[in-house]
This record gives C-alpha cells, sequence and structure tokens, in this order.
C-alpha cells in the first residue's frame, strides 16, 4: 500500500514542520483563515502507514496511541527574507482571534 504522503501529493502541498526534538510531523492545508489582514492557516497532520500502535487503540488495533485524533494546528503564515511563505506559531491574541474566526465560520455553515 503507498505511504498516505505519497497519496496526498497528488492533490496537495505537503507541509513538512520539525518540533524542538527533531521530530518530524508532516500537515496539508486545511484552508486559510484571514484575520486583521493577516492569514493563518488550519493545518492537519498527515500519519503515515508506519504509524507503531499500542495498547487500547481507536482504530481497531487495540492500543492506547489516539491515531484516531487529527491533530490539528494553527499556524501564521509570513514571507521570510527569501520572499517565500513560512508557517509561525502565532502569537496567543492571534490565536484567540483566528479560533474565533474559525468557530464562526463552522456556525455559518450550520
Amino acid at each position: 500500500m503507498a505511504d498516505k504522503r505519497e497519496e496526498i501529493l497528488d492533490d496537495d502541498f505537503l507541509i513538512e514542520m520539525t518540533d524542538d526534538e527533531g521530530n518530524v510531523f508532516y500537515y496539508v492545508e486545511e484552508m486559510i483563515i484571514p484575520v486583521d489582514g493577516e492569514n493563518f492557516a488550519l493545518l492537519v497532520e498527515v500519519k503515515d502507514e508506519e504509524h507503531v500502535h499500542g495498547a487500547n487503540c481507536d482504530c481497531g488495533c487495540d492500543c492506547d496511541c489516539g491515531c484516531e485524533d487529527d491533530d490539528v494546528i494553527i499556524a501564521k503564515i509570513v514571507v521570510n527574507e527569501d520572499g517565500l511563505e513560512e508557517y509561525i506559531e502565532p502569537t496567543d491574541e492571534e490565536f484567540e482571534k483566528v479560533q474565533a474566526a474559525y468557530e464562526k465560520l463552522l456556525d455559518e455553515e450550520t
């Protein structure tokens, strides 16, 4: 079976992020949320086929990995010195505004 990341690359732009410990995570941009003249991305993690399961899993293999839960983050989109878009962590105030804007969008859809 093909790696889920390869399947997504056919339709979407795959975003690679590395945490402070060097762990690499892959995300797909689900939507752009404009707030106060700036753009913020709703990023959803892409889990790969190498995911290791443990006890009490929700995916059917009886592990406690939480792999059924989507890891969703909000990132601020900025243009770096090279003129390329970059995703950075928003401030707490920005995060709260984006979260409120997202909830308003959800309310409008229902």
